[in-house]
Parts: structure tokens; sequence; C-alpha cells
């Protein structure tokens, strides 16, 4: 089985990039065909020798703003050449399940999300576009002619998987399509428990706009209460200037840095909608209790009163009514870490490989029945 991993575009480090070096591991030898690389930001995790960038790579600024070049994604993803592979495995928010196979290839899709901007947050993503003010008048049309092509991508997909129950229900919804569930990887072996908590809670991940990072600072502006914040993103200066002195922005920090604040933090705070929500399943690995936004992948990944407790409208009352009435005593560390355990990346890595396995045989066997017809020696 010669097998190829397709990858939207490897600029930041984030959930899709951790399970792209999952699938990586698992199939060494697979290149990786992607829109754009940055080497700077993702080096460490991937080999330079395995990437096979798009040709939007050799574009002025094709790697720093490769948004610009959303209208010629789609020709990009299209113009890989797959046809010497048997298995090919799409890792997909976007543009890669829009690949072009041989009718003998098997696509499988791994889909974190039906395209966000598209279908979903589509009205918001207009709304909140800072770059390139001027396109927004046209931004609707190309969307348009974008969320045409989509549909007719997740077409040429053989079979789906989906990271989570709320990205399942969406591709039912946006793609007419069933899709089996296989949550994503999550490093839990690197975390451990502590005896000493902080006092202080703790928010972070990529700092855009859907992440709701504004109604925590609002929140904690108005409580007064200790919070530090990790990560980047271009919602950061925004934020800063709306904080007040007991929030505090720690930047991007090293994974054993970032362990450390989920170790001792009181408990994390996660505002927002999410696909699946790998931060919730990190601080749950260090033991330590979630507050969440009722929606989306939280719902899967947290048990209510157990692991972490629920707030159900996306407003500051909401939220600081959970968050005074929060005791962190209340939940058992060992408890919320053994449940974080089912989301190891031991656990995908083995139920990936036997989708994976399971599905080529299927296929190989539906091929040889199709040749048979085509022989007329079955009917």
């Amino acid at each position: 089985m010669k097998i190829a991993l397709v990858h939207d575009h490897l600029t930041q480090e984030g959930g899709a990039e951790r399970v792209l070096k999952a699938f990586h591991d698992m199939y060494p030898e697979a290149p990786i065909y992607t829109l754009v690389y940055d080497e700077k930001r993702l080096g460490k995790f991937f080999n330079k020798k395995s990437i096979r960038p798009s040709f939007l790579q050799r574009f002025p600024f094709g790697t720093k703003h490769y948004q610009w070049f959303l209208p010629l994604m789609p020709t990009a993803t299209e113009s890989y050449d797959l046809s010497q592979y048997d298995v090919v495995l799409s890792s997909s928010s976007a543009f890669s399940k829009g690949i072009i196979t041989r009718s003998t290839t098997l696509h499988l899709c791994y889909c974190h999300t039906p395209t966000r901007y598209l279908w979903m947050d589509t009205h918001s993503y207009i709304r909140g576009l800072q770059q390139g003010k001027f396109l927004k008048p046209f931004l609707p049309f190309l969307l348009t002619h974008l969320r045409i092509w989509d549909q007719l991508a997740a077409d040429r997909v053989d079979k789906f998987i989906a990271n989570s129950k709320t990205v399942q229900e969406r591709i039912k919804k946006y793609y007419k399509r069933d899709s089996d569930i296989i949550y994503p990887p999550v490093d839990v072996g690197h975390y451990s428990i502590s005896d000493k908590i902080g006092d202080y809670y703790l928010a972070g991940g990529r700092l855009v706009a859907y992440k709701r990072f504004d109604l925590i600072v609002d929140t904690f502006n108005r409580l007064g209460i200790k919070l530090k914040i990790f990560g980047e993103g271009p919602e950061l200066k925004k934020l800063k200037k709306l904080a007040n002195k007991n929030i505090e922005f720690v930047g991007k920090v090293p994974d054993e840095e970032k362990i450390e604040l989920y170790r001792h933090c009181i408990a994390y705070i996660h505002p927002q909608e999410e696909d699946f929500g790998i931060t919730l399943v990190q601080a749950a690995a260090a033991g330590r209790p979630a507050i969440a936004l009722a929606a989306g992948g939280a719902l899967e990944t947290i048990v209510d009163g157990v692991t972490g407790t629920f707030f159900y409208d996306q407003d500051w009352p909401a939220l600081a009514n959970v968050i005074l009435n929060f005791h962190p005593e209340k939940f058992d560390p060992q408890v919320i870490r053994q449940h974080a355990l089912k989301f190891s990346t031991e656990r995908f890595q083995k139920e990936m490989g036997t989708f994976i396995d399971s599905s080529w045989q299927q296929w190989k066997e539906m091929q040889h029945i199709r040749r048979l017809r085509e022989m007329k020696l079955l009917f």
C-alpha cells in the first residue's frame, strides 16, 4: 500500500498540524502535499524532504501572506499529481479534500471541520475581516464560488473521518455525507499533576476572533481575578488594549512552559464553540478542571461536575457567575487525568491504523468485483 498525505497549508502550529504529525509518524515514508510550507515555523515537526508544496510556494509572499491567493487555492490543490499512490489521506479543514485521484486510488479524509468561513461562520468572517478591506464588497461573490467548489470537493472523498460528533453533524448537514468518528491525538503522556495550585485561571490557543478571548478579557476585567493567556494571533493587540492589569499575556510559550501553566492553574477557561478542543484535554491531562461553553467538542471532552463545568450563554454574566461559584477542590485531579488518557496519541494511531487497513481491504475487494464485472464474469 503506497500512501500519500495531504494537508491544507503548513504555516502555523495547531491541532490540525499535530494530527498530521501523528499521521507522518505512522507513515514516515509518505510525502506530504500542501499549499505552502513555512519551514521556520514547522521545520521541527516535518522534514523538508517530505514536503511537496504547490506552485503558490513560489509566489512573492506566498508563505507569509498565503491568504492573498485564496482564489487560486482550488486550482493549486487540484495540481497535485497523486497518480502513483494507492491510498491518499487528506487532513482537511478547507481545501485538501478537493484533490483529484485515480479511480483506483482510495481517498480518505480526516475532516477537522467543513470550511468554517464558507459555511457556519461565513457572515462573522466577512464582518470581522481586518486586512484587505477594499476587497470586502467582492468577498461574498468569491465565497459563493468557493462554496460551490467545496461541495464538489467533498464528493471526491471516498470515506470521511470526523474528529468529533459536532463535526460529524456538520459533514452530514453541509456535505450530505456519512462519516466515522476518531478523536484527534493529544500528547497526554508529557503531562502530570501538581500538588501546588497557583492563584490564576488560564486560557490560550490561537488568538482569533471566533475563540472569543474578548469575552474572557471582559469577564476578568469585571471580576479583577488573575488570568493568564498563552498564544498569539491577529487578536493579540486588540486584546491587550482591552485588558486590565490582572490579565497577563504570556505569548507563545514552549511546550514545557505551557504544561507548567496548565499544572498550576485554578481552572482552564474555554468560552468558544470548538470542533473538538485539544486545549481542554491538555488541561485535563494535567489534572485541572475546565469551565467551558456548553457547545461543540466540549460536550464530548468534559464530564459535567467531574472533569469540569459548563456555562450556557456566551456572555460575561453567565461566565462570571460560574467563576464566582466555582470550587476547584470539588474536582479530583486523578479522575480528570484518567479521563484525558482516552484521547492519547497512541489510541488515535491505533484506531486510525485499523480504519485505514480495513478501508483498504474493502476497497481492493470492490475494485476486484468491478474488474470482474467489466470482464462480464460477474453479474
